[in-house]
């Protein structure tokens, strides 16, 4: 992974919750689908928001063993991570009303900090996430894949998050 240096995020960047598994997409194995929103991330055109409970799930995953043949030090991912926008000191309280549950409690804290922080996005591959998305829509809540929030992002108007098609 190359050394990234983020811009500071723009006054009017959307929040955006990043799972896990998206976070190693952006920043460890370099998938070229979710290279949009690391350029609008890396740009400032979104704010990353995460939580110890996040960061800490981060780091756990990135101390196991699949992870070390790609060489990327977690040290790095975390900073990186961080540097894209801000981390809640505590997302522990519930949103209100309630967030819808999660089949996989493990899951469970992003859409919760999400809910919590008014994040406009909520990007992951995780199922028992994305089955969620409907009734967080009626929320605010938009939960996408790095591919679909990233073809719902072309063409965007003046103002709003610029074309961040694959070049």
């Amino acid at each position: 992974m190359p050394k990234l240096t983020p811009n500071p995020p723009d006054a009017a960047a959307a929040q955006v919750v990043l799972d896990t598994n998206v976070v190693l997409d952006l920043l460890v194995f370099g998938d070229a689908r979710a290279r949009p929103l690391c350029e609008a991330l890396q740009a400032g055109r979104l704010l990353a928001i995460t939580s110890e409970a996040t960061l800490f799930e981060l780091a756990d995953v990135l101390g196991r063993p699949f992870v070390a043949p790609w060489g990327v030090p977690a040290e790095q991912v975390l900073a990186t991570l961080r540097g894209w926008g801000r981390t809640v000191a505590d997302a522990s309280a519930s949103p209100t009303p309630p967030a819808p549950r999660c089949r996989d409690a493990d899951d469970q804290k992003f859409i919760d900090l999400a809910l919590v922080t008014g994040a406009r996005w909520l990007i992951s591959h995780d199922r028992a996430l994305l089955a969620l998305a409907k009734r967080a829509r009626l929320r605010g809540l938009e939960i996408l894949t790095p591919q679909a929030w990233a073809a719902s992002h072309r063409g965007s108007s003046p103002g709003a998050i610029e074309d961040l098609s694959l070049k």
